[in-house]
């Protein structure tokens, strides 16, 4: 049976903080399989060795570690993990296994739990599998990052690094010299604040496994080159191979047989003057198109000194407004005889070989690892670190061959104590100072129909200004051809330009008449009242007027 997630077993907790009940600890009692190694730091004796080696000869591994329980999302009283407690140092330590591990032929399962208390800014809490032969030894031999080892595990973050790693340490027949085989696209770690579980898995039949929690986040073959480059490639190319000289490597040529036509002139100019257009009667050329204005007078402000000699400006002369002034030139059009430049057309290269390419050959350095999983003898493990941030606690490490065993350890230590620092973890999670309120359901109404029409007419209006400003884009790079192949266009966008600013002359234009017109309106005399009209008696027939008033209105009114 496999692990259960966590998640599926942990309860729907309350937002409302509780009192967590932390149970006593009890050890993992159940008897495993001879070739099993189980370390649950709940015994008085520590085999654990802790390293102050130098690493390549010049840091120290400096780091303190402990055997101590969880400060942070506490599971359960008394139970006891391995702590990292210095900040920003090298951190060593090992423990020799009671028999030696060997593999061959079998399976490999190593688990561990991994509990971040301040979380992990930068540093690696990754396990390593040391060989047999060059285990540490605490006199002679102490553990440091030139240890020979078998297998790197375990999760790593720095900056925006973060991920599991998974390293074979495998021997080069040929050299004779140990390479790192690291798993091309690794998983993600979890930086929580509560225990998270980690297992490695490499079966007989070369494939593999990596779980988080119980669930499978990676799994493949350890021979497929999409996760490992465990062997050199067959073949390689030739660096001593060189492209021939006379290698044509030219699919298309311009045709050696193409002759120019004899009627092709490439001096013939785009553009000539229309041979069609002739000047019309009315025509005055000796009329200047422009002329000072009459009517302009300088400025009172205008100081000759300063501002130089004042000189009236130019206004369209009035006599053309009927008939053309001014130098009459002959329109230009296309011409129809224009080619350009003339070349040679494409044809297929008769001589052409193909794309060159070196050729290869035979990797001398080639082998055939067929079986990675066969790990050489393992005689210790241990933890190798460098990390800013302290308080990385490791619990229940496993190695053996059983899967069935690791499920139930993680079953069995892992489930129930996570299920406690979940509840922990939730209770003091900082809480909101409102409830959130919720929302008004509302029912759905349509939009709009002018909303509708307004946003098809906004979405035409971005699609033809893109449109507008790809041809101006192309009329600035090549505008003889653009202006050639594409005269709708332009007389379009030409069009529209010239109406928009027509329509932004018209509203300024009516807008500075208004105003400008109130203050001539505010500044002429007042108009001539007319005389007051003495006030009538009464309603009656003394307020009439006479025939002979009535007359005189009429004649009035005539006038």
């Amino acid at each position: 049976m496999k692990l259960i997630s966590a998640a599926v077993a942990g309860c729907v907790f309350s937002s409302v903080a509780l009192a967590i009940d932390h149970p006593q600890f009890k050890p993992y009692t159940k008897t495993l399989s001879e070739d099993s190694f189980f370390e649950q730091f709940d015994l008085s004796e520590n085999k654990w060795r802790v390293s102050h080696a130098k690493k390549d000869g010049e840091l120290s591994y400096s780091g303190k570690w402990e055997i101590e329980e969880s400060t942070v999302n506490i599971g359960f009283k008394g139970d006891k993990g391995l702590v990292v407690k210095s900040e920003a140092a090298l951190h060593a330590i090992s423990v020799p296994l009671p028999k030696v591990f060997d593999n061959k032929d079998n399976t490999l399962v190593l688990q561990y739990e991994v509990k971040l208390q301040k979380g992990l800014d930068c540093g690696g809490a990754y396990i390593k599998l040391l060989d047999a032969n060059g285990a540490p030894d605490l006199e002679e031999n102490e553990f440091n990052n030139e240890t020979p080892y078998q297998v790197m595990f375990g999760p790593d973050k720095c900056g925006s690094v973060n991920k599991v790693h998974f390293i074979l340490r495998r021997k080069n027949p040929q050299s004779g010299k140990y390479e790192e085989k690291a798993l091309k696209v690794p998983p993600m770690a979890r930086i929580v604040k509560t225990s998270v579980l980690y297992t490695l898995i490499i079966k007989p039949n070369q494939d593999f496994e990596i779980r988080i929690d119980g669930d499978v986040v990676k799994a493949g073959s350890l021979l497929d080159p999409r996760y490992f480059e465990l062997n050199p490639p067959k073949e390689i190319v030739d660096k001593h191979d060189k492209k021939p000289k006379n290698w044509v490597d030219e699919e298309f040529i311009r045709d050696p047989n193409a002759v120019k036509p004899e009627n092709w002139d490439e001096d013939a100019p785009y553009m000539i003057a229309d041979p069609s257009a002739t000047k019309p009667n009315d025509w005055d050329e000796d009329t200047p198109v422009s002329i000072l204005d009459p009517e302009a007078s300088q400025p009172s402000y205008w100081d000759d000194e300063e501002d130089g000699e004042w000189e009236a400006p130019l206004i369209a002369n009035p006599e053309c407004k009927d008939h053309g002034c001014g130098v009459w030139n002959i329109p230009k059009v296309k011409n129809p005889n224009f080619k350009g430049k003339w070349f040679p057309p494409m044809v297929k290269n008769p001589a052409y070989k193909g794309e060159w390419e070196p050729r290869t050959i035979v990797n001398p350095k080639f082998y055939d690892d067929k079986t990675p999983s066969n790990l050489e003898p393992i005689g210790a493990l241990g933890f190798e670190l460098w990390t800013v941030t302290d308080s990385i606690l490791f619990d229940n490490i496993y190695l053996g061959h059983s899967i069935e065993e690791a499920e139930d350890i993680g079953n069995s230590t892992f489930l129930p104590k996570v299920e406690l620092e979940d509840q922990e973890s939730a209770a003091s999670a900082p809480k909101a100072k409102y409830e959130p309120e919720n929302p008004v359901e509302t029912e759905w109404e349509p939009e709009p129909w002018y909303s509708t029409m307004f946003d098809s007419v906004v979405g035409k209006a971005f699609v033809f200004l893109n449109s507008a400003n790809s041809y101006l884009l192309n009329l600035m790079s090549d505008p003889v051809h653009t202006l050639s192949n594409r005269p709708g266009e332009a007389v379009l966008y030409s069009s529209v330009l010239v109406s928009f600013f027509s329509m932004v002359f018209a509203f300024w234009s009516a807008l500075l008449y208004l105003i400008t017109g109130g203050e001539r309106n505010s500044n002429t005399p007042a108009a001539v009242k007319s005389p007051k009209t003495e006030p009538k008696e009464a309603v009656g027939e003394s307020s009439k007027p006479t025939e002979s008033e009535k007359n005189e209105t009429t004649a009035v009114k005539r006038q």
